[in-house]
Order: structure tokens, then C-alpha cells, then sequence
């Protein structure tokens, strides 16, 4: 048997429906490679593994579970990564699509490693708090910030179905979701990803404000004349981030 862990935000996923739907939403080609993370005790690997002719691996960072993996699965043999998501290096040569139960206390750094890998990451199907869910999701509102505009500017998402507590051992205190990410054909016009990555954030550092203020080191003063400054950070779209990043410093 396995034990959970606290500290690594373990929920196992035990209702066998959700397990399916969650695979099912992933979409999957002959040939083609998936990378799962944070597969725990096997909920979903299990239909992952039975997925014909595609390359699989799992990311798992916790070496009890591994063992676990192996003893029960023994198709897993040789395809588990025994390290952590935010330290492993990329787990295939080309593009591969990625997949889970997100271990919740680092489900919005796992999001900066999908940015980080997007030149080969076309989909993302995964299990999200609700409230990091939305945010994801989100295109206005208190929900919006950050984590939204900067994967909204390379993926289109779509938030598919919530998942009650009681589908998790144990049941976790909050609210579940799961959403897919797929990579935008073309993506925004931004003036490099630095720029961005610096406006976006410093722009919703203070979200109360008018952007004039937060903003003011990033750009001309001329440039901050324009009505655009006006507002606040949560009433800019991806789009209007894109083309401010052109006139930055």
C-alpha cells in the first residue's frame, strides 16, 4: 500500500468516471507522446497505459508512489520520470501533450513550465483547484489576472467540467476542476516574452490603480498620455497587452 502525503498536496482521484472523462478530454493521435504528472496511485494512469500506440511517460516526484506504480502496473516499467515537474528537464524530443491530477500546491508553477515548454506542448488537459481553475479561465473579473492573460496569450481555454470533494481520497477542502489548454495557431503579437511577462505582472502587482501609476517606469511619458493608462489591469484584454508591450522602454 501507499501512504499520502500532505506536503506534496496529495488528493487521489477515486470515482472511476471522472478518471475516464479526464482521460477522454485529452486529445490523442497514433505515434503521439503524453506526459503525466503527478500520477500518484495509477487513477488515471491506469487509462493512460491502455491508450494504444502513443509514447508514454509519467512525471512523479514522490519515490514511495514510483514503487507503487511499478508493483501494480508493471507496464509502467521504465516510462516514470522519479523526479519533480519544476525540475525535470523536458521529458521528450518533440511535442508532447501533458495530463493530470495537478498536485495543487504547485498547480500554477507546473502552468509556467507548460509556457516554458509551449513550443512543444500543444494540449494541457488538468485538475485544478477551482479558484486556480477560473483564474485560468477567466477573461474579466475579480477571477482575472496574471496566471489568465500570460497563458491566454499562447493557449485557448476551456474550462470542461467541476468535480465534487467526494471523488478524492481524502476529500479535499476545496472546490476541484478540470480544464484543457490548446495551443493558439497564432499567437499574439507581443514584443518578446520578457517585455510581456514584466508588464503583465507589474501591471496587475497593483490592480486597484490606474496603470499610469504601477506602469510608470516602463514607458515613455508621451506614451502614458494615452487614455489606455485610464484604466486598470483587469479591464485590459490579452490583446491590449500585446500591443502595449510594443511601446514599453
Amino acid at each position: 500500500m501507499y501512504t499520502l502525503k500532505k506536503s506534496l498536496g496529495q488528493h487521489f482521484l477515486k470515482d472511476e468516471n471522472i478518471c475516464r472523462k479526464i482521460v477522454e478530454a485529452l486529445p490523442v493521435n497514433p505515434g503521439q507522446q503524453i506526459v503525466e504528472v503527478g500520477p500518484g496511485a495509477g487513477a488515471i494512469t491506469k487509462y493512460l497505459l491502455q491508450i494504444p500506440d502513443v509514447h508514454f511517460k509519467a512525471v512523479e516526484l514522490d519515490t514511495e508512489k514510483v514503487q507503487y506504480l511499478e508493483k501494480t502496473y508493471p507496464d509502467i516499467q521504465g516510462k516514470i520520470i522519479n523526479e519533480s515537474i519544476l525540475d525535470t528537464p523536458v521529458p521528450f524530443q518533440g511535442e508532447f501533450n501533458m495530463i493530470g491530477n495537478f498536485p495543487y500546491n504547485i498547480s500554477s508553477q507546473i502552468m509556467f513550465r507548460v509556457l516554458e515548454w509551449r513550443q512543444q506542448v500543444p494540449s494541457v488537459v488538468g485538475m485544478f483547484q477551482k479558484e486556480v481553475a477560473l483564474r485560468i479561465a477567466a477573461t474579466k473579473g475579480k477571477e482575472y489576472g496574471i496566471l489568465s492573460v500570460l497563458i491566454q496569450a499562447f493557449y485557448k481555454v476551456e474550462y470542461l467540467f467541476e468535480v465534487h470533494e467526494n471523488c478524492f481520497n481524502p476529500p479535499p477542502k476545496v472546490k476541484s476542476a478540470v480544464i484543457r489548454l490548446d495551443r493558439l495557431e497564432t499567437s499574439y503579437d507581443i514584443a518578446s516574452e520578457r517585455k510581456f511577462f514584466v508588464l503583465v505582472k507589474t501591471a496587475f502587482g497593483q490592480r486597484r490603480k490606474q496603470l499610469r501609476n504601477p506602469l510608470k517606469g516602463l514607458f515613455a511619458k508621451e506614451v502614458l498620455q494615452d487614455s489606455i493608462f485610464n484604466k486598470r489591469a483587469e479591464e485590459l484584454s490579452v490583446a491590449d497587452f500585446a500591443a502595449l508591450s510594443h511601446k514599453m522602454l
